[in-house]
């Protein structure tokens, strides 16, 4: 079989006009990036908002494995399924970060014949969204150590008559907002700014400090989180970047550099339209990092999307403990919209590689052993399969098996998983997806058992209430969401909550950043672990995006790369075309 980026290539594309029609946006609501990409404006809004909603579609997933699921190929080619069953469909998937493209993970278009086209646009810099939103952050991260080197320098009293502004006394000790890159670094996680020749000071006040990858920013999830243009701008006015020497929070607008950081993401708000490999109209908006973030694409995204069409298709990051558990108790409590149907996409080697018999890691070669028949591995992991069919009922939504199928897979195995998902007691659907190999012509039963999955009443429910207390929501999350058996905040998370609250920041949803590759906080631990216990070592503020992220484990909030990178593989070939993009 050709490889992702030769497959795309052989395809013919329709001019990004086409698309746009074929959407049903208007001449005056998007412009042209280029031959196969555009930017849609918000303004489409103004007139979609008042024709009916469609259908939303959430694809999730089984604990993830280093191994890939495949949700992304099932979410463009679930797309391309319903659009050769004749309904209107539209796609929307978050824009990859150039950290996973160049560490382990590689591109996230997609692959074979299900995914978004051209995969090198997307996979590298698209629009520039990212490099916005890192622009944006730098520039706050600029001005918070001006203001502390200007008003040190000669004293508080003597900035205020000179600048005319009032002090603000950053204590910088208590500086939170780190610098930002779109690439892996672990020797950035922790720096030391404004060092200075001997007796000087004019590179500004020595300060520990650090870098989050760009997709980690608050500004990211803003970015997606946010209703429109103006919304924006008020959740970059709130976000908190320091504390003052009294413990007050300083934001942005205490900086005055709000606006300015609004102007450098006016172009990110907007979506960028692409396309399936069959033509489906994709919107890509929003960043990736699910275990930071809310790990969704914008609410700004589905909501032109599902006001364009009878049928919106997108995906949660990781499993479905992580995000679509933050799509339905952040985003789809801020936007009003739940899903409609979620699909959950499983393997059989990774199932395999959840029943905690493998020992796989990241980089690693894959064993030749978890392509064999091994029954008791795939009951094993069945397990996992059931506890994330059971996390999607929690909320009342109906639910989709998609069996992601590779060539290697045994049709034993296949209808043998086929059949013990059949036996579940709770309504939930399945079909053996072939989306990969076959575009919309294998995703056809899928296609057809979620629009009848969409047809059901939702009873959605979250997990909980803003209205509730901040270490309510946590717990929530971790004993109703998990299974956890407890949780269990330190002496900083501790002395942070009662910050967070004496503030009033206590109404903010909450986001728990763990490890993706177990439902519990320790990585090791496969299957479906129950009566654990969920350790917090630290919460984050993001007054901003409007809530609180709790870091659970050793998390980390900047990747580092592995021994053999996947930018070793990256080069140009003699006509200049990209090579070993995957």
């Amino acid at each position: 079989m050709l490889s992702d980026i030769e497959i795309c290539r052989s395809s013919a594309l329709l001019p990004i006009a086409n698309v746009a029609i074929q959407a049903g946006l208007q001449d005056s609501e998007y412009h042209s990036q280029g031959q196969y990409k555009a930017k849609v404006s918000l303004d489409s809004l103004k007139r979609l908002q008042t024709n009916p909603t469609g259908k939303l579609v959430l694809v999730t997933a089984i604990t993830p494995t280093p191994l890939g699921e495949g949700k992304t190929v099932t979410t463009i080619g679930l797309a391309q399924g319903l659009a050769k069953l004749k309904h209107s469909v539209m796609a929307c998937i978050r824009q990859p970060s150039m950290g996973p493209v160049f560490g382990v993970k590689g591109g996230a278009a997609g692959g074979g014949y299900s995914q978004v086209a051209p995969m090198e646009e997307l996979n590298l810099h698209l629009t520039g969204d990212i490099h916005a939103v890192t622009a944006a952050h730098n520039l706050a991260a600029a001005a918070i150590d001006a203001r502390i080197y200007h008003e040190q320098r000669n004293g508080y009293d003597d900035f205020e008559q000179r600048s005319g502004l009032k002090a603000l006394r950053i204590d910088p000790k208590r500086v939170v907002w780190k610098r930002v890159m779109d690439h892996n670094d672990r020797a950035l996680r922790m720096v030391t700014i404004g060092r200075n020749e001997e007796g000087k000071t004019i590179n500004g006040y020595e300060r520990e400090d650090g870098f989050d990858i760009s997709a980690a920013s608050e500004l990211m999830a803003v970015l997606a989180l946010a209703s429109n243009l103006k919304d924006l701008r008020n959740r970059i006015g709130r976000i908190v970047v320091a504390y003052d020497l009294d413990g007050a929070p300083v934001t942005t607008e205490d900086l005055q550099v709000a606006g300015a950081m609004a102007v450098s993401m006016k172009e990110a708000i907007e979506p960028t339209l692409m396309q399936t490999l069959e033509g489906v109209p994709t919107l890509i908006h929003a960043g990736p990092f699910a275990n930071i973030a809310h790990g969704n694409s914008s609410i700004i995204a589905d909501n032109i999307a599902t006001r364009l069409s009878d049928f919106t298709v997108t995906e949660g990051g990781f499993g479905s403990d992580m995000g679509f558990e933050k799509a339905c108790n952040i985003k789809a409590q801020m936007s009003g919209k739940a899903p409609d149907c979620a699909v959950i996409v499983a393997t059989l080697r990774g199932l395999k590689a959840n029943s905690g018999l493998y020992d796989l890691k990241p980089g690693q070669p894959i064993p030749d052993t978890l392509f064999e028949q091994d029954h008791e591995a795939l009951k094993a992991g069945f397990e996992n399969l059931k506890w994330h069919i059971n996390n999607v009922n929690k909320y009342g939504i109906p639910a989709v098996v998609a069996i992601n199928r590779f060539p290697q897979d045994s049709e034993e195995e296949l209808l043998q998983l086929k059949a013990m998902i059949e036996m579940l007691p709770n309504n939930v659907e399945v079909a053996i997806s072939e989306g990969f190999a076959s575009g919309g012509e294998g995703t056809l039963d899928l296609a057809q058992k979620v629009v009848l999955q969409t047809q059901r009443k939702v009873t959605f429910t979250p997990l909980y209430r803003l209205e509730q207390t901040t270490e309510e929501k946590l717990m929530a999350v971790a004993e109703a969401g998990y299974g956890a058996a407890s949780l269990t905040l330190s002496e900083k998370a501790k002395q942070q909550l009662a910050e967070f609250k004496k503030h009033g920041y206590d109404n903010l949803a909450v986001c728990l950043a763990k490890t993706p590759l177990s439902i519990s906080t320790d990585g090791s631990v496969k299957g479906a672990p129950a009566h654990f216990d969920v350790p917090v070592r630290e919460l984050k503020l993001c007054a901003g995006a409007g809530f609180i992220y709790a870091l659970c484990g050793n998390v980390m909030t900047m990747p580092g790369l592995p021994d053999k990178p996947a930018f070793m593989n990256l080069d140009l070939d003699e006509d200049g075309h990209i090579i070993g993009l995957s």
